[in-house]
């Protein structure tokens, strides 16, 4: 198995959480991007950890980006990162790399590394970052918000990440398939779209739920949104943005944008009467975004407590990511 756990594992391991605190506001939960705790005086600290286990060319930039987006995604401005490096073996030059896109992309970010650590794994394979991203609000908004009646939003497109990552660790495979070298160039600049903090900020005081979603696409972002807020989200799939680089090189690659990482969109569930305005700030910063779909009672009996209906499909499972059987091949 490769990804991340299914909801019945993971439900095990959330059970597992140590002493209780009063001062949890948001806790470990499927679908959630964040914890949120109450500090006092009207802040919510916000912190969340993500890994980047597979990516190899631009690891350092993408782990930053990750894991800011899951406390933007929750309301918070991120402020500070801890950083774990694992690498297979001694590697200075693969360190300065990883270290120097870690140190850019913080920086492009206004984010301070506070701390981490370093270390040689002969198991590895390839490199393995995690990183943990902090900040604070006084308006935590959780995934599990949405609101029947609410409409879906997302910003820019399906696919931001896994099409950097395709014309990137792929771009030999993606040039046998067809794909010319301005498209993957093209692609390849998508990772300077992977941070979702400038849509997070126009759209957290009107939101009832935003998730950014990373592994699986937009399909798991939906249906870890959907479990999260016990709700139905109703999805058209005509009405998801795709960008012209990103059809192209899945149509040759043979993977679904909707089901590779997603990283660099936004989910936002947003009261109808307050659509219009969103949409308006979010234009007013240059930044594309579509209604896909709307929030309904939930109408089946999953145990997640809500589903994805898609193209009248009911999805109540996350999907396997599809770069997996890629990044397995090349292994």
């Amino acid at each position: 198995m490769i990804g991340k756990l299914d909801s019945d594992t993971l439900g095990r391991v959330l059970d597992r959480t140590g002493a209780s605190s009063a001062d949890l506001l948001t806790g470990a939960a499927y679908g959630e991007d964040a914890a949120a705790i109450d500090i006092g005086d009207g802040e919510i600290l916000v912190v969340s950890s993500d890994p980047i286990s597979l990516a190899a060319d631009r690891a350092g930039t993408l782990g930053v980006s990750v894991a800011c987006n899951d406390v933007a995604a929750s309301g918070a401005d991120p402020e500070f990162l801890t950083n774990v490096i694992f690498l297979p073996e001694e590697d200075d030059e693969t360190l300065a790399t990883l270290t120097e896109q870690l140190d850019a992309a913080a920086d492009a970010l206004g984010v301070t590394i506070v701390g981490g650590h370093t270390e040689y794994v002969p198991a590895l394979e390839r490199p393995l970052l995690s990183l943990t991203a902090f900040g604070r609000t006084d308006h935590h908004v959780p995934t599990g918000g949405a609101q029947p009646g609410d409409r879906l939003l997302l910003t820019k497109g399906a696919a931001i990440e896994g099409t950097g990552i395709l014309a990137t660790d792929f771009a030999d495979a993606a040039r046998a398939a067809g794909v010319d070298h301005a498209t993957l160039d093209r692609a390849a600049d998508f990772f300077g779209e992977i941070s979702i903090h400038p849509e997070a900020k126009r759209l957290r005081s009107a939101a009832t739920a935003m998730h950014d979603p990373t592994e699986g696409g937009v399909v798991t972002g939906c249906v870890e949104l959907a479990a999260a807020s016990g709700v139905d989200l109703v999805v058209a799939p005509e009405s998801i943005p795709i960008q012209p680089e990103t059809a192209a090189i899945c149509e040759a690659m043979g993977v679904d944008p909707l089901r590779i990482f997603g990283s660099g969109a936004l989910l936002a569930t947003v009261p109808p009467g307050a659509v219009d305005s969103a949409l308006d700030a979010l234009d007013g910063a240059d930044i594309d975004a579509a209604v896909i779909g709307e929030v309904n009672e939930p109408t089946g009996d999953d145990s997640n407590g809500g589903a994805l209906v898609l193209d009248g499909e009911c999805i109540t499972t996350a999907p396997t990511d599809q770069l997996y059987p890629l990044w397995e091949a090349d292994s």
